[in-house]
């Protein structure tokens, strides 16, 4: 069988497209302050008569609506005082006096540490002087002096500060001790929260939730259930890699003795050709090189051998003829190069007979078994591989499945499997394998005719002629000995019947050479019944 895999439609993935066509909204950056009309608390006294026209004079700009509404509250920024509020009116400087610039006096309130501060008396001019003084203009509105958008309604533009004396360093120092506890106090709070959190991520929660679970089975299993008998031959099976010159392959094998004989199938085996190369990878992974000791395509068997190998565990062999219909098995094998797989189900059917092969177009290489049925699933990679029974002893070599269709999959491989899978039985296989391991060939029982392969009727009919012109009866032979002529036809062997020339070969190859026949055959409307004793043929 040939090893493949599966490959499917790769998944497809999608990504969000980017929107197409989206435009740009207008943007929302607000008009310059100088656009925007503020209003006006109170309205400022006005000008000396020669002072030029104030800005405020001149006509707002176009009105434009504020983005927000006003704070009823007078909250900044949105109200007023703050940002909001109306900027102070522009003044041009004024000429300065002969004798300086007369400080207006303080209005009352507090400093900007909440100290109450008296109004600070006018400058007195000299008594001495008689000399009138001018009259001093406006230094300007009263609002102009009393707005300061950061500090308390009724304070001054600026604060003079604490008076001397009032003991804020203590108090300072006292804000800074403060301070630096409780930096480290959340220095502290950060390591103990940080570590609480990561035990908490660490182990799921503060509430640790434990699901039920049973506790660990350190018991064996029941020696003939699936388990028990998997356990029991995997040691023996291994995986045959196998390539040449122009093909490779995949299949698997099973242990027959300690001296590292290895039984599988002849077309796993075939891709090595002279030159190629066989690795033998064992349950446990080891692998070793592999020699063919000799194969047989007529049985579709063949013996590969290992060196310097130990511990092997050779698999042991059952007996075929005991087994019946509906019996479980386990098949052991690596589909799709998938080592060590089990599978399991019952014998479906005996005595099923197949040909398989036929590659070549000459018939070399068809082989002819009288198969054991089994609905154990069997897939290409599984050729070669044991068929055991409750007992875990070998009953079959796995060797074909049916599929589906004909037809091939998409990477030439073949299909999967149905249900329908065929082994060779094992007192065939027993047989072949110490042919092949004492001689190198196998020997095939025959009876000395040649059959008519084009008879549609039921039944094997002996041809007019055989090959190259030869007899169709074999002279001397098995068949010319038992009354055997041509154009007879075969209708059973040992009591079952036959339909074909396929089937009577696959009756007959499930006998050993010198294993003595029953036949019956109709000869011009007569049934007759004969006996012979099987001949012997070489292999190839």
């Amino acid at each position: 069988m040939e090893d493949g895999k599966s490959t499917g439609p790769k998944a497809k993935w999608w990504s969000r497209p980017t929107p197409v066509g989206a435009t740009r909204t207008a943007s929302d950056e607000p008009p310059a302050l100088a656009e925007t009309p503020l209003p006006v608390d109170a309205p400022a006294p006005p000008p000396p008569a020669d002072a030029p026209p104030a800005l405020s004079d001149v006509p707002a700009a176009r009105p434009v609506t504020p983005l927000h509404e006003p704070d009823e509250y007078s909250t900044p920024p949105y109200g007023g005082p703050g940002p909001w509020a109306p900027a102070p009116p522009v003044q041009r400087p004024v000429p300065t006096p002969a004798h300086g610039t007369p400080v207006p006096p303080q209005y009352p309130g507090t400093n900007g540490a909440g100290v109450p501060v008296p109004p600070v008396p006018a400058p007195v001019p000299p008594p001495h002087s008689q000399q009138p003084q001018p009259q001093q203009p406006q230094a300007g509105p009263a609002q102009w002096l009393q707005y300061d958008p950061w500090g308390a309604p009724g304070q001054p533009l600026t604060n003079p500060g604490p008076p001397s004396g009032s003991g804020t360093g203590r108090k300072k120092g006292r804000g800074g001790s403060l301070l630096i506890g409780g930096l480290l106090l959340a220095l502290v709070a950060g390591g103990i929260g940080g570590g609480i959190g990561a035990y908490i991520e660490r182990n799921g929660g503060l509430t640790r939730v434990e699901l039920p679970q049973a506790s660990r089975d350190t018991g064996g299993r029941a020696p003939d259930s699936v388990a028990g008998i998997a356990a029991s031959a995997l040691p023996s099976v291994v995986t045959l890699h196998v390539s040449g010159s122009t093909e490779s392959g995949t299949g698997t094998g099973f242990v027959l003795d300690s001296s590292g004989h290895i039984l599988t199938n002849n077309h796993v085996v075939a891709p090595a050709g002279q030159g190629g190369r066989i690795t033998v990878t064992f349950s446990g992974g080891e692998t070793a090189r592999g020699e063919v000791v000799g194969k047989d395509s007529g049985y579709d068997l063949a013996v590969v051998k290992v060196s310097g190998v130990s511990g092997l565990k050779p698999l042991p062999l059952g007996n075929s003829d005991n087994v019946r219909v509906g019996d479980p098995v386990v098949a052991i094998g690596a589909p799709f190069d998938l080592s060590n797989t089990v599978t399991s189900g019952i014998i479906s059917a005996k005595d099923r007979p197949i040909t398989a092969g036929g590659e070549k177009g000459d018939g070399s290489d068809i082989s002819y078994v009288d198969a054991l049925q089994t609905d154990a699933p069997i897939n290409p990679g599984n050729s070669g591989g044991p068929l055991v029974d409750a007992a875990a002893h070998v009953i079959g070599i796995n060797s074909a499945i049916r599929a589906a269709d004909s037809s091939s999959s998409e990477e030439g491989g073949q299909a999967g499997s149905i249900g329908l899978g065929f082994a060779i039985p094992i007192n065939q296989g027993k047989r072949v394998a110490e042919e092949l391991i004492n001689t190198g060939k196998a020997t095939h029982p025959v009876i000395g005719v040649t059959l008519d392969m084009k008879y549609a009727g039921d039944g094997a009919r002996v041809g007019a002629k055989g090959t190259g012109g030869a007899p169709a009866v074999t002279p001397g032979g098995p068949g010319a000995k038992a009354g055997i002529r041509p154009g007879d036809v075969i209708t059973e062997v040992g009591g079952r019947r036959v339909h074909s020339g396929e089937e009577l070969i696959v009756k007959i190859r499930a006998h050993r050479p010198g294993d003595r026949l029953e036949l019956k055959l109709t000869r011009g409307g007569k049934d007759l019944s004969i006996s012979l004793t099987l001949g012997s043929a070489s292999g190839t």
